[in-house]
């Protein structure tokens, strides 16, 4: 079997750039909502689709943004948008997936979690990241859990990890932390390029293992004295970075395996948020 999970921010995100923007009788904005729930139901046709979770930043904040006041907020997200996650969220929930509400916890350290603790079943062919996100590559393992661009329908193993990126999935921690990471307010270091710092990970594995000295890198990098003085500069900020990047897998989701297992939708309450989204009930299997 495969186990889906879901990155429902960024299906929400990408229905509000690409969906049709639609104002109910009530003058509430539900074009977002609209398209993730068409989106979710295309999903739950698919043959090979049998355990399904979907998680969301319910609230944007989570711990990381004590830990950094640079760390993305809701702040500059589109009020019409924001406004839309508990409708969201209630669609999963209608077409029967398991969905996750993340508040303390972001959505990606849900579907971190997941992966860790379901890829290692007997039963699980391959777990089956729904999400484009560079943070999600650092869970890719072989082509056991793997990454799918739905959009673009195209799957993401630890081979397609490396050549995106130049790094295995166990550096991109390291690799955001040192590169930055724009969506979620980490500025990096000053001069590490992302060529230059995958040269270098690629070398040591690690922040930890590159050598102060620049001499003893052992790789052609452009600049090398100036990026390990900033290196040196900024180790403080450094490791603040790459604990922020990476992803938590102890969040306490109450779910075990069979508790994804797809057993079709919440029948009446479809109906009833179809009904207030004004829009047909999409077709979805009933197993």
């Amino acid at each position: 079997m495969k186990v889906h999970l879901v990155d429902g921010t960024y299906e929400l995100f990408r229905s509000w750039f690409g969906a049709p923007s639609a104002t109910i009788s009530s003058g509430r904005e539900v074009g977002a909502t609209r398209g993730l729930l068409l989106s979710m139901a295309s999903l739950l046709r698919g043959d090979d689709v049998t355990h399904v979770a979907c998680a969301f930043d319910t609230v944007i904040e989570s711990f990381r943004n004590r830990m950094f006041d640079g760390y993305k907020t809701g702040d500059g997200v589109e009020p019409d948008l924001l406004a839309q996650f508990p409708l969201a969220e209630r669609a999963t929930r209608a077409l029967g997936i398991v969905t996750w509400s993340m508040h303390e916890f972001e959505a990606d350290d849900a579907i971190a979690t997941a992966a860790s603790r379901f890829a290692g079943a007997d039963e699980v062919e391959q777990v089956v990241l729904c999400t484009p996100d560079k943070d999600l590559a650092q869970c890719v393992t072989s082509t056991r859990v793997v990454m799918l661009d739905r959009r673009r329908e195209r799957v993401i193993d630890e081979a397609g990890v490396r050549e995106k990126f130049g790094v295995p999935p166990s550096a991109i921690a390291d690799w955001l932390a040192l590169v930055g990471d724009a969506a979620d307010g980490i500025p990096g270091i000053p001069r590490w390029g992302a060529k230059s710092t995958a040269t270098v990970l690629t070398a040591f594995g690690s922040i930890d293992d590159i050598p102060e000295d620049p001499s003893d890198w052992g790789v052609a990098v452009r600049g090398a004295a100036r990026l390990a003085d900033e290196l040196l500069a900024h180790r403080e900020e450094v490791e603040l970075y790459r604990t922020l990047t990476r992803l938590r897998t102890d969040v306490p989701l109450a779910e075990d395996l069979d508790d994804l297992r797809y057993r079709g939708p919440d029948t009446a309450e479809l109906e009833r948020l179809c009904a207030e989204l004004e829009m047909r009930v999409p077709v979805v299997p009933s197993p």
